[in-house]
């Protein structure tokens, strides 16, 4: 399939725009793809999780559509199966957070790769998080065990039309859910500016490239069972692709 280089290519020339000598932004990649960063994120974490949107931001409901359409030893079978969905790569480049578009975000964007930022990252000279190596997890209307909730998913519409109004019908869903195989933390500030980053190492193998009081850079390669930083969300109504 496509190296880096030539997705990044095939995104300039979709999007119009000219890319030299830089990573696509994280603004453009999202735009490309019609994904969007998640408002939290955990390992537990999971395709069909139902969110809110505000008009500005996205919020967890705390409900996933499984636990609608499925009781007993059937839904421990599908929570399983979506557990372990398949990740494949995503088939877009390499990008970056910026350090504005961190300042936009706030915390967290950090947070969503297990980055502790201790200070004011307006603080920074510069500072930047880039991404490598995406790959996702999606819902199909050909694999298990898509098949199942969307056949279940097309009955409880009909059946159970409050709750699917109430809950799901004008909300969305995670379709797709994308994740890092590594991320890049590219720090540089003052001396006496107090900032720092901090991350987990539980399943991260962390690599110190560069480590002083004004530079930093660090890359974090992840293992085992991910969390993913972002999503492709479908509103309810929407969802039945049968």
């Amino acid at each position: 399939m496509e190296n880096n280089k030539e997705l990044t290519e095939l995104l300039a020339l979709d999007l119009g725009i000219n890319l030299v000598d830089r990573r696509p932004y994280a603004k453009e990649v999202f735009k490309w793809q019609d994904m969007d960063l998640l408002p939290h994120s955990s390992t537990d974490t999971l395709l069909c999780e139902i969110f809110e949107w505000n008009g500005r931001n996205w919020r967890t409901t705390g409900n996933n559509l499984i636990g609608y359409l499925f009781s007993g030893e059937s839904l421990n079978t599908v929570k399983n199966q979506l557990i372990n969905t398949p990740k494949h790569p995503a088939l877009i480049p390499d990008f970056e957070f910026t350090k504005e578009s961190m300042i936009e975000y706030g915390l967290s964007l950090p947070s969503l790769f297990n980055i502790g930022v201790n200070g004011e990252i307006k603080n920074a000279k510069s500072f930047s998080v880039r991404v490598n190596g995406v790959t996702k997890s999606r819902i199909t209307n050909i694999d298990s065990p898509g098949i199942e909730i969307l056949k279940n998913y097309s009955a409880f519409t009909q059946d159970k039309t409050k709750t699917y109004r109430k809950n799901i019908k004008f909300n969305y869903l995670s379709t797709s859910l994308f994740y890092a195989e590594s991320v890049e933390i590219y720090l540089e500030k003052e001396s006496s500016v107090a900032l720092d980053v901090s991350f987990q190492t539980q399943d991260v193998e962390v690599d110190a490239k560069l480590d002083t009081d004004t530079k930093k850079h660090f890359v974090l390669k992840y293992s085992g069972n991910q969390a993913p930083f972002a999503a492709k969300f479908t509103k309810g109504k929407d969802f039945n692709i049968m």
